[in-house]
C-alpha cells in the first residue's frame, strides 16, 4: 500500500472509531449484529484492472452522449463510451417523447422573440446563451436522428446504435464510473468497475465530457431510480462548481398505485417520438404541493401548471400573468406530433402524472429541473471550471430554460445541441493536449476508495441509509415547500448520514457496490440541494419558501454555485443572471 492511501485524517480516524466502539457497544449488550456484518461474495484480491486509453471519454448513453461521442468522432477524436445502462435505455432518455425543433420557415416568432418569451417565463432565471443555442441547433439536430430512424420506434437502441456502429465507436455498458481524475490541475481521467467483467478499470483521457443526467433519490412513481447524481458528485469532489439546486422538478404520480412509474406516465412508453414546435409555458412548479399544504390533502388536477380552481388556496408560488390561462386547444400534445389525440372529454393533458384526478407528490424527489443544475460552464461551450472537463444535458448547469419548465419538449433537444457542442469542444481541446499517464499512488489510492464497502467486515446496507435519506428528504414540507427552522433541521441529519453514515456502507457484491457508491453521491446532493435553498432567500420559480414568499429581485437576480473549499467544507456563491463567463464574474460569496 502507498504512503497516499494509508494516510488518514483526523475526521475519518475519529469517524472510524466511534462506529467501531458503537458495534462493540452493541455487542457487548448482547444484542445480535448479523444485521452488520458484512458478507462478501466477491474475492477483491482477485478482480481484474484494464487500463483503457483514448482523446475524449462519454460517460452516459442517452441524447447527450450520443451527440457527444458522434460530434467528438467526426472532429477527429479517438472516443471512448462509458455508461452505466445500456445504450438509449438508460436515464430519462428513454421516456421522453417530445422533442423541439425550431423551424424558422414555420414559426411565427424569431429566435429573439422566442429567448424573451422564455426569460419572461423563467423570471431571469435562464441564461440566453444557451436558449438561443437551442433554437439556433436543435433542427439540425433532430434532422441527423430522423436519417438515424429514431422516429421510426419507441425504442431507441437500434437508432441510437447507427451512428455508433458506423462509427466505430467503442462503448461499454453496465459500467459504474465512481472517480474522475484530476492531476496538474485537469482532468486526466476516470475510474470505476465494471458489473458483468468483475474488473476495476481506469480510463486516460485527454478530456472528459459529463452526460450523467440528473438524479433524484430514488423515489417511487418516476423513472430516474437510476440516476444519482454521479457526474456532478464526482465533478464536485475534484474542485468543480455545481449549480442549480435549489429548484425542484414537480412531476407527481397519480393517487391510484402512486409507485407504479408505467400507470403515471400512461402509453407514452408506446407512443413513437415526434416533434414540437414553439410552445413556451410556465409548468410544473410546485403550486400543487403548496395547495396540498395548505389544503392538509391531496390535490385535485385540473390542466397543467394550474390546480383545480375549486380547489385554490391564497397566496403560494408566482407566475406571470400571461402563462397563468391557456387555450389548450387540439394543436400537438405533450408527446409528439406522432401522437394521435384523443378526443377532449376522453383525454387527461399534460406531462406524465399531471392528468385530472388526484395526484401525490414527491415522485421526482431530488431532481431539479431540467438544464438548471449540473456543473457551471464557464462559457457557452459546455465547459466546466475544470479544465478538459465538459458536461451537456442534465449534467450541465447551463440553465437552458431557467428555473421552472418552459418550453415543451426542450429537454430531449437541448441534451442533443449540448451534446453536439461539447464533443466538437473536447475533440479540438484534445488536439493540443499531450497524453497522460496517471500516477500508480493515484491509481493504488482510487482503487482502494472503489473497493472500500466490499472489503469492510461491518456497516450500514447502502439500502438502509437511502431509506433513511429519503425520509428525511421527500417530505412536502422539507424539498418543496420550505422553512429556515426545518431545513436546518434536515441538515443536521444529512450530515450525520455524511459523517457517520457513509464512511461504513457495506457491499457483499458488485450491484450493492454500484448501490453504495449512488448512496453516497445521494447525500452529498441532498446537503447541497438544502444549503442552496437555506441561502436562497426568496421565492422564484420552483423554489417556494414560506419564510420568504416573495421575490427580492434586489438581491436574488443569480444563481447559487457549490464549490469545494480548502477546508474540505461546502462553500456557496451568488452568480448574476445570465453571465456565461464564471470565471471572470463579480463573486458576491457567502456560506451557509
Amino acid at each position: 500500500m502507498t504512503t497516499e492511501s494509508k494516510n488518514m485524517s483526523r475526521r475519518k480516524f475519529i469517524t472510524l472509531a466511534g462506529a467501531g466502539a458503537g458495534f462493540a457497544a452493541m455487542a457487548g449488550f448482547g444484542m445480535n449484529l448479523d444485521w452488520a456484518l458484512n458478507k462478501p461474495e466477491i474475492d477483491t484480491d482477485a478482480l481484474g484492472i484494464n487500463k483503457i486509453s483514448t482523446d475524449v471519454l462519454v460517460v452516459g448513453s442517452g441524447m447527450a452522449g450520443l451527440f457527444a461521442a458522434v460530434k467528438a468522432h467526426d472532429a477527429g477524436a479517438n472516443v471512448m463510451m462509458v455508461s452505466k445502462g445500456r445504450l438509449g435505455a438508460s436515464g430519462q432518455t428513454p421516456f421522453a417523447k417530445g422533442i423541439f425543433a425550431y423551424d424558422k420557415d414555420k414559426e411565427e416568432i424569431s429566435i429573439d422573440e422566442f429567448v424573451a418569451k422564455v426569460s419572461r417565463s423563467a423570471l431571469g432565471t435562464n441564461n440566453q446563451a444557451y436558449t438561443r443555442q437551442l433554437a439556433e441547433h436543435s433542427l439540425a439536430r433532430v434532422n441527423e436522428l430522423r436519417e438515424w430512424g429514431f422516429f421510426e420506434s419507441s425504442l431507441y437502441n437500434k437508432s441510437f446504435s447507427k451512428p455508433i456502429e458506423e462509427r466505430n465507436i467503442p462503448l461499454q455498458e453496465r459500467v459504474t464510473i465512481t472517480h474522475l481524475i484530476k492531476e496538474d490541475e485537469r482532468v486526466v481521467g476516470a475510474a470505476g468497475f465494471s458489473i458483468d467483467e468483475q474488473k476495476v478499470l481506469f480510463y486516460e483521457a485527454k478530456s472528459v465530457i459529463l452526460c450523467t443526467g440528473a438524479g433524484g433519490f430514488k423515489p417511487n412513481g418516476f423513472p430516474i431510480c437510476d440516476l444519482t447524481h454521479d457526474g456532478t458528485i464526482m465533478a464536485y469532489d475534484i474542485g468543480a462548481k455545481v449549480t442549480g439546486k435549489e429548484w425542484n422538478d414537480g412531476h407527481p404520480s397519480r393517487g391510484e398505485n402512486p409507485a407504479a412509474c408505467y400507470d403515471g406516465w400512461g402509453d407514452m412508453f408506446e407512443q413513437k417520438p415526434g416533434t414540437t414546435g414553439i410552445e413556451v409555458r410556465h409548468d410544473l412548479g410546485v403550486d400543487m404541493n403548496y395547495m396540498a399544504y395548505m389544503n392538509g390533502g391531496a390535490a385535485q388536477m385540473g390542466p397543467p401548471g394550474m390546480g383545480n380552481q375549486d380547489n385554490k388556496v391564497k397566496g403560494g408560488p408566482f407566475t406571470p400573468e400571461e402563462f397563468t390561462k391557456r387555450d389548450r386547444g387540439d394543436g400537438p400534445p405533450p408527446g409528439g406530433e406522432n401522437r394521435k389525440r384523443p378526443p377532449r372529454k376522453e383525454r387527461e393533458d399534460g406531462p406524465p402524472g399531471m392528468g385530472r384526478g388526484t395526484v401525490v407528490g414527491g415522485s421526482s424527489a431530488g431532481m431539479s429541473i431540467h438544464k438548471a443544475e449540473g456543473l457551471v460552464p464557464i462559457n457557452d461551450k459546455c465547459e466546466s471550471t475544470i479544465k478538459g472537463l465538459y458536461a451537456a444535458g442534465d449534467a450541465l448547469g447551463s440553465y437552458m430554460a431557467g428555473g421552472i419548465y418552459t418550453q415543451i419538449g426542450s429537454s430531449l433537444s437541448g441534451s442533443a445541441v449540448q451534446g453536439a457542442i461539447a464533443g466538437e469542444t473536447a475533440a479540438n481541446y484534445s488536439k493540443n493536449v499531450k497524453s497522460h499517464s496517471i500516477s500508480t499512488s493515484k491509481l493504488n489510492s482510487i482503487e482502494e476508495e472503489i473497493l472500500a464497502p466490499l472489503k469492510r467486515e461491518a456497516g450500514y446496507s447502502p439500502a438502509w441509509v437511502t431509506q433513511t435519506l429519503q425520509s428525511i428528504m421527500i417530505p412536502n414540507f422539507i424539498i418543496y415547500i420550505k422553512k429556515e427552522n426545518l431545513m436546518r433541521a434536515a441538515l443536521a441529519y444529512v450530515e450525520e448520514l455524511r459523517d457517520h453514515h457513509v464512511p461504513h456502507l457495506r457491499a457483499s457484491n458488485l450491484h450493492e457496490l454500484r448501490l453504495a457508491h449512488e448512496t453516497k453521491n445521494m447525500v452529498i446532493s441532498a446537503e447541497m440541494k438544502l444549503r442552496a435553498s437555506l441561502m436562497r432567500k426568496e421565492s422564484r420559480c420552483s423554489h417556494y419558501r414560506l419564510d420568504y414568499p416573495e421575490m427580492d429581485n434586489e438581491n436574488w437576480q443569480a444563481w447559487i454555485n457549490i464549490f469545494r473549499g480548502k477546508d474540505g467544507t461546502m462553500q456557496l456563491e451568488k452568480q448574476p443572471f445570465d453571465t456565461v463567463n464564471q470565471i471572470n464574474s463579480v463573486r458576491n460569496k457567502e456560506t451557509v
